[in-house]
């Protein structure tokens, strides 16, 4: 009886054995792929990309930076300038008023 149990044992799991085994093959054929893959030129050639994707977007990163202080002091030379010309204005009537002012004392 106890033999007769393990005999109906093993044709029960011998599906589940066989799925095991087709499972581990295709296991070994996909491990097999990705490490072929691994040293696949194109592989080499997308990390290549990738390098020169980071690299750009750092220089363009700080190009950004760069661009946000030039405006910066864009911003304070605009300033600058307009209180400069406010001051020539201001120079430049002072100084015609004292030709009028010297030309009626004439």
């Amino acid at each position: 009886m106890a033999s007769e149990n393990l005999t109906v044992l093993e044709e029960n799991l011998k599906p589940f054995y066989q799925r095991a085994s087709q499972a581990e093959d295709r296991l070994a054929r996909l491990e097999a792929a990705v490490a072929a893959k691994k040293g696949h030129p194109a592989d080499s050639a997308n990390e290549d990309y990738s390098e020169l994707i980071n690299e750009i977007q750092s220089k363009l990163k700080d190009a950004r930076a760069e661009m946000v202080l030039e405006q910066g002091k864009n911003k304070k030379l605009a300033a600058e300038n307009a209180k400069l010309q406010y001051r020539i204005h201001h120079l430049v009537q002072a100084v015609r008023d004292a030709d009028d002012k010297l030309e009626k004392k004439s």
